[in-house]
């Protein structure tokens, strides 16, 4: 029987621009003997290689260049990145500190729902919950960033 699955790791990535900087960052090969006029370029194909654990594989400007857990690199095409990765959504300092602390003392989500309409939290952050409530749950659940303080 088949079964649906759905990833869990996070990672880190970059769309690459063919840059000088990104070039040396991923240590980029870039042979322009088989460069190709704009017309004549595939997408995904281009006279640009990255080093994975797979060995060199072609990467276009526009596709994105991910970083794995350990560090390692491998190239996805623009569209199929679109398809499969959304960016982990950003919340305020103080909801992260919520998230962290209801995780260490083994609370579930419904919990901290329920503890926020009952008004446990500092206004702020509970109207921010309420507000918020779905990217919350996508936090709690998937990871998240913490907004940049102003």
């Amino acid at each position: 029987m088949i079964k649906v699955y759905r990833k869990t790791a996070t990672i880190k990535a970059e769309q690459f621009d063919g840059s000088e900087e990104m070039i040396d960052k991923y240590h980029v090969r870039c042979d322009t003997e088989y460069m190709f006029s704009d017309d004549q370029l595939e997408y995904s194909m281009g006279p640009y290689q990255i080093e994975t654990l797979e060995g060199f594989l072609n990467i276009g400007v526009g596709d994105w260049i991910a970083t794995g857990v350990n560090g390692e690199h491998w190239p996805i095409a623009d569209d199929v990145f679109k398809q499969t990765y959304v960016e982990l959504p950003v919340i305020p300092k103080d909801v992260a500190y919520i998230i962290k602390q209801a995780k260490k003392g083994d609370y579930k989500l419904g919990w901290v729902f329920n503890a926020t309409y009952l008004g446990i939290w500092r206004v702020s952050v509970g109207n921010w919950i309420r507000t918020h409530a779905d990217v919350f749950a996508r936090a709690w659940l998937d990871g998240y960033v913490v907004e940049e303080e102003k």
